[in-house]
């Protein structure tokens, strides 16, 4: 099992079919254990999963000097993706930055902690609305240049932004949230990536879990746990959220896959269907599901398939926003 190759964006970047999400690593979904997850970066270069994100305000600042120590002597065998834009004070996110000047402090920072000359993938994390993108794009630009970056993605952005930055320096990738679970980019976004030649690299590809199969209410999960927080897994809106994923379980079992699997290999799908480039990012920090991930490469849906799961997890069905008040307010929509 060795993951094929996938351009990404029309400016020259090729990376694994699938990526890995380092987030989980670091923060968010429970305790750290770091040796497994340094395990769980070499068995992915292992598999061919070489397209690995984080970001400097993941920890803040661990998850990145974690793949420093643990690509020592492989970091040619990887594409590293990582993120700008926000203010960090404290040890604590503190609101937006995407200044200038501070894209170039925080690249400089993230290259000492990554240990490595060049970041792959440089994106903007969110949108910041006192820089004007114009600003942001150049800025990424002269990075270019000086050959500390090689190509320029956004997150989260909206199709203005992308426009504006596009028109400054050509935009390789848009990194948002989209899944089975999570629709909101194909009305306008996904249009918009085709006609511009921009990738598509979801993240959440599997509803933050909850098209794993294996969930929980939000009260059930430990403190610092991301989904004690996620409306989605909260009161009413778990009980219908479950019913609306039981059509991955089912085609899951019929086909002999994991529901994650299906979630994967839905949005594989997309791509060709869509006519874009999609690789999504599946997080984890375990190579027991990193293994079960990149196998998803391998599972076919057919036309009768892809339609069920289309229909059957419609924006209408699933219940309750993706995020909290405060992080929607972060989303260029």
């Amino acid at each position: 099992m060795s993951l094929g190759r996938q351009k990404l964006g029309s400016q020259g970047l090729e990376v694994s079919a699938i990526g890995l999400g380092c987030m989980g690593m670091s923060q968010a979904y429970g305790p750290a254990d770091e040796a497994e997850s340094i395990a769980t970066l070499h068995r992915a270069i292992e598999l061919g999963c070489t397209f690995l994100d984080t970001a400097e305000v993941y920890g803040p600042f661990i998850n990145e000097e974690l793949l420093g120590r643990a690509l020592k002597g492989r970091r040619d065998r990887v594409t590293i993706a990582t993120k700008f834009g926000f203010r960090i004070a404290d040890g604590k996110q503190a609101g937006l930055d995407s200044r200038p000047e501070h894209i170039r402090e925080v690249v400089d920072a993230s290259l000492q902690r990554l240990a490595t000359d060049r970041i792959d993938l440089l994106y903007q994390h969110r949108v910041d609305p006192a820089v004007p993108m114009e600003d942001v794009a150049g800025a990424v630009g002269e990075l270019v240049t000086q050959g500390k970056v090689r190509f320029f993605g956004l997150s989260e952005a909206g199709i203005a932004n992308i426009r504006r930055a596009h028109a400054v320096h050509p935009v390789s990738a848009l990194q948002s949230e989209y899944s089975l679970w999570e629709r909101n980019l194909e009305p306008e976004i996904i249009p918009a990536l085709k006609e511009l030649g921009i990738g598509l690299v979801p993240f959440a590809p599997l509803g933050r879990g909850f098209l794993a199969g294996d969930v929980k209410r939000a009260e059930d999960y430990p403190e610092g746990d991301f989904r004690r927080g996620d409306p989605r897994y909260q009161g009413e809106n778990f009980d219908l959220n479950v019913a609306a994923a039981a059509t991955v379980r089912d085609i899951a079992d019929a086909k002999g896959a994991k529901p994650g699997q299906i979630a994967i290999a839905w949005l594989l799908a997309k791509g060709p269907d869509f006519g874009i480039d999609i690789v999504p990012i599946p997080g984890t920090k375990r190579r027991s599901y990193l293994e079960e991930n990149v196998a998803a490469a391998d599972i076919a849906l057919d036309a009768t398939e892809m339609l069920g799961l289309d229909m059957a997890l419609t924006p209408d069905k699933v219940s309750g926003p993706r995020y909290t008040e405060r992080g929607m307010s972060m989303v260029d929509r």
